[in-house]
């Protein structure tokens, strides 16, 4: 895995890292959201200073990420379930004769 050393720029601080090559893109991308969304905390609230912003950006994106896991991981269980289903209708279906047997003790 090739890594690149990236510099970006949040609320006036650059920040130095080394990453994959592949997530430099999506690196730089959210710097900028994270930019984009602070700037506008700081024009809608009050606050003390950067720290303050930047903390309720991490707040807001930790809480949609963990509402989004949840969504997936209730979909995970609801699709497993399905597939179990789908898989004692077929075993039904492919082998009729083991529950024929069953039925029969």
């Amino acid at each position: 895995m090739e890594t690149v050393s990236v510099s970006v720029n949040i609320m006036g601080r650059t920040y130095k890292l080394r990453v994959a090559a592949e997530d430099e893109a999506a690196l730089r991308k959210a710097a900028a959201a994270i930019e984009v969304q602070a700037k506008n905390y700081g024009r809608m609230y009050a606050y003390n200073d950067n720290q303050d912003l930047l903390a309720m950006v991490a707040l807001t994106q930790i809480t949609q990420l963990t509402k989004i896991q949840d969504s997936l991981r209730y979909k995970d269980t609801d699709l497993a379930q399905r597939l179990s289903t789908i898989d004692s209708i077929l075993e039904q279906i492919l082998h009729p004769t083991v529950d024929a047997d069953v039925a029969a003790r």
